[in-house]
């Protein structure tokens, strides 16, 4: 099993180009079974979770082309020949839910096996679920898997109300109201961006879609989908990962196709940290105003809040910090593991359920730790970053789920950083 090290090296200095979304992609994706036409993604993120989700469609009878060294996408699902997602793929990723939708859809029946994914808490389908029951679909969860079926003369429009607004269940019930007969509302919608870039692609592929990015989304059923051809949106969880780098570090990083309005409450909060970031003709230019950073309260929220994607790396940055910071994890129940891990390397951390109290120190010491989960993992590594000595990272096999050429992204900035592979 590969395991990184990372060697405290001072300010980083230069360019980080930022990927396609990994989020955006996995639920793009699944909207190629929504057509018998060709859907071409650009600018494709090349990650573990691509390949899941590329053996995924390919065994539902997708043909999934890799081109222009993965970042291109080129799907066809004129031919889909098997309904089942099996266990052994879909336990690898939770994004695999997603076509269940899409191929309930269009022809009227999936089963697919309920998904596996990072261990940071529950996070049940039951709204995946919930959504599809409201467009007439028949569902029966048995031995592991929910079997289901459209009514005669498929699916049909409905008022899908989320108790809470859950990122995955909109964009299940999105790709499938798409097809659906009539007209469906979805209430208490997600608001991610990723939402909406899914939405742009529909509607490039001739859906009727109004209100993405906002709470109530409405979507016209139309009888079929055509093909399109559309480039993923950037990675906002990569694009503040990197800018924490130079915060945490020093020096001056530009990160090439970074956009303030996907990151919004993440600049904010690195602002009244001591932060600036300025945009720049080709993304957005970070630099720390002083020697350390200052103590921020942090509370994760839905979009347009601050993402618990980036509270463990926030973390990282805090843990460096003058004075006591407080995060407040409301999105996950289980999303803390890393901080026994930056505790390994000095930090002072104390964790009460949902609260993490961070007291600053000015250095932390490389040590070796081990990654609990994706974003967990590259906090590591950004604490190896401003650590004094050698931090080896194991279990990086998380990493490479989110996150394209760590190594070489950080080390064509001044960083010392190298993989090494397990025994």
């Amino acid at each position: 099993m590969d395991s990184i090290i990372v060697t405290g090296n001072g300010p980083l200095n230069g360019q980080i180009p930022i990927a396609g979304a990994k989020n955006a992609c996995l639920t793009l994706m699944p909207a190629t079974l929504l057509s018998e036409e060709p859907l071409t993604l650009t600018n494709a993120p090349r990650l573990s979770d691509i390949k899941t989700m590329t053996a995924l469609l390919q065994s539902l009878g997708a043909e999934v082309t890799q081109m222009q060294g993965g970042q291109v996408l080129a799907m066809s699902s004129h031919d889909i020949n098997n309904h089942t997602a099996d266990y052994d793929i879909v336990r690898k990723m939770r994004a695999s839910i997603l076509v269940l939708g899409p191929m309930l859809a269009r022809d009227g029946h999936a089963v697919v096996s309920l998904p596996g994914g990072c261990a940071i808490g529950a996070r049940p389908v039951d709204l995946h679920l919930m959504a599809l029951e409201a467009m007439g679909a028949e569902l029966d969860l048995r031995e592991g898997y929910v079997h289901a079926k459209a009514p005669l003369g498929g699916l049909r429009g409905g008022m899908i109300d989320f108790p809470i607004a859950s990122v995955g269940a909109t964009e299940n019930a999105l790709m499938a109201a798409t097809l659906a007969k009539g007209t469906t509302v979805i209430k208490n919608a997600a608001r991610e961006p990723e939402i909406v870039d899914l939405a742009d692609c529909l509607r490039k592929m001739g859906a009727q879609i109004d209100g993405d990015g906002t709470s109530t989304i409405t979507i016209q059923g139309v009888d079929r989908l055509s093909g399109a051809t559309h480039p993923v949106v950037t990675d906002r969880i990569e694009l503040g990962t990197y800018m924490l780098a130079p915060a945490i570090c020093g020096g001056e990083v530009e990160l090439l196709g970074g956009r303030i309005d996907l990151v919004g409450a993440f600049c904010e909060k690195l602002d009244a940290a001591g932060v600036d970031v300025t945009e720049t003709a080709r993304g957005l230019m970070v630099k720390r105003r002083g020697d350390r950073v200052r103590a921020v309260d942090v509370v994760t929220e839905p979009f347009p809040g601050f993402p618990t994607d980036l509270q463990a790396q926030m973390m990282a940055l805090l843990c460096t910090a003058e004075g006591t910071s407080v995060l407040e994890e409301k999105i996950f129940e289980n999303r803390f593991m890393h901080a026994p891990e930056l505790m390994r390397m000095g930090a002072k951390i104390d964790v009460h359920g949902g609260h993490a109290t961070v007291t600053g120190v000015k250095r932390l010491k490389g040590a070796p730790v081990m990654a609990t989960d994706l974003r967990a993992s590259v906090s590591l590594i950004l604490a190896g970053l401003a650590a004094e000595g050698e931090t080896i990272v194991n279990r990086v096999y998380h990493l490479d789920r989110g996150y394209e050429r760590v190594e070489e992204k950080l080390g064509n900035v001044g960083a010392k950083i190298e993989r090494v592979s397990g025994t």
